[in-house]
């Protein structure tokens, strides 16, 4: 059987070579599983084989993923994201590198990392601008530790992280992206006010009036006889005056002006929805 080849530490006893670090319960005796999957081709065998030994460091795995557990995420997305860690480290895994699990805990660490990087933020910010950050919040915690301690400075922080005052900068800045504020959200509940950070954003737009003004007209206008339609673009569009139109249409500078006010009455009226008189 394919499970012969793992056994459990509290379950079952076993001999193993004496470790510098910390044995965890969580740690099966995998060693002859990955030997076997050393030998084997791609194929269904080795995928078995593979699941096998997956479900035996699952433990592992939502070990490390519980570590991540108090930073606004799901605990059962990280356990999704700590296995495909996993998954990638029996994939990737060679025997004669070292034990199975100086190698899985890195690689398992850096999916959950990669996971927050691109996935959790709610803006889209550089990774180097993401290290900057978690530099200069760590740096901000060390500094302020003390009841009583000061705000720091740019220039401390940079002190303290070893970065520009610049990329301080960028850090500092990067601390409000990871959660963006909802426009929704009151700006002062504690005050009662009520008002949202919509209700700061914006103010009226008058292009916006001209738009739906010129939107209204078109269906005026395209029921005008084509020589008023003309007069109306020499005159609104070309800016020419209504005897130099005249002169173009041979007709009178107060027939222009007449047809000008019948045609726009008309247009207006087709806007407003009503019949023309």
């Amino acid at each position: 059987m394919l499970t012969d080849s793992i056994s459990a530490t509290p379950h079952h006893p076993r001999t193993r070579a004496p470790r510098s670090r910390r044995s965890h319960e969580d740690s099966p005796d995998t060693t002859a599983a990955f030997a076997r999957l050393a030998r084997l081709e791609d194929g269904p065998e080795r995928e078995l084989l593979c699941e096998v030994v997956v479900e035996a460091w699952l433990p592992m795995a939502h070990r490390i993923a519980s570590r991540f557990r108090n930073k606004g995420e799901n605990t059962e997305d990280l356990k999704q994201v700590a296995a495909l860690g996993l998954l990638k480290a029996v994939n990737r895994y060679e025997p004669a590198r070292g034990a199975f699990e100086s190698y899985a805990v890195p690689t398992i660490t850096g999916e959950l990392r990669r996971h927050f990087r691109d996935h959790t933020w709610d803006l889209h910010v550089p990774r180097s601008v993401q290290e900057h950050r978690n530099k200069v919040r760590a740096a901000h915690r060390q500094l302020t530790q003390q009841p009583g301690s000061p705000e720091p400075t740019v220039s401390e922080l940079a002190a303290e992280t070893g970065l520009s005052e610049n990329q301080v900068r960028d850090g500092l800045a990067a601390i409000g992206s990871y959660q963006a504020l909802s426009l929704d959200a009151e700006l002062s509940p504690a005050a009662g006010d009520g008002f949202s950070m919509t209700d700061t954003l914006g103010e009226p737009e008058p292009s916006y009036d001209l738009v739906a003004d010129r939107e209204a007209a078109k269906t005026g206008l395209q029921r005008l006889p084509e020589r008023e339609r003309t007069i109306l673009y020499l005159r609104f569009f070309e800016d020419q005056t209504q005897s130099r139109i005249g002169e173009q249409l041979g007709i009178s500078q107060m027939h222009v002006s007449r047809l000008i006010r019948e045609s726009c009455a008309r247009v207006r009226n087709e806007a407003r929805g009503r019949q023309d008189p």
